[in-house]
């Protein structure tokens, strides 16, 4: 009985699935073309704040990397790595650089890895007040 239940947690172990490699791009191309924010510093941002399994922020080893191409900024993980805390931190970012009430962070609809900064539609909302 006892070798049984070892070797049926031992199977448990080796069918586990590791996530394999997932990369997430953060696209700026309006901001950055409008030079409200400077792609540079969202870099760095990122480098400086993503946890890695629950260790120190900065602390990325050689697990996640962030890349920055032009306007794109794409962040690749070896292991598992949330989309949504990605949101958070570049949340965050713009939050802490007084943009957030203008920028806004939405899932791309081409692609399903792709966040882009888009400006709220304020044209729209001003024409309902005029009302």
């Amino acid at each position: 009985m006892v070798k049984l239940a070892a070797k049926s947690a031992a199977a448990g172990k080796s069918g586990m699935k590791k996530k394999g490699a997932t990369s997430f791009t953060i696209d700026c191309a309006k901001p950055v073309e409008d030079k409200i924010m400077d792609i540079a510093s969202l870099e760095k941002f990122l480098q400086e704040r993503i946890k890695v399994a629950g260790g120190k922020a900065g602390a990325l080893g050689d697990s996640v990397t962030v890349t920055r191409e032009k306007s794109k900024i794409t962040v690749s993980s070896e292991g598992p790595f949330s989309k949504r805390y990605l949101k958070y931190l570049t949340k965050k970012y713009l939050k802490k650089h007084n943009v957030r009430d203008w920028l806004r962070v939405i899932a791309s609809n081409k692609e399903r890895n792709v966040y882009e900064l888009r400006y709220f539609n304020i044209a729209e909302n001003e024409g309902e007040e005029e009302d």
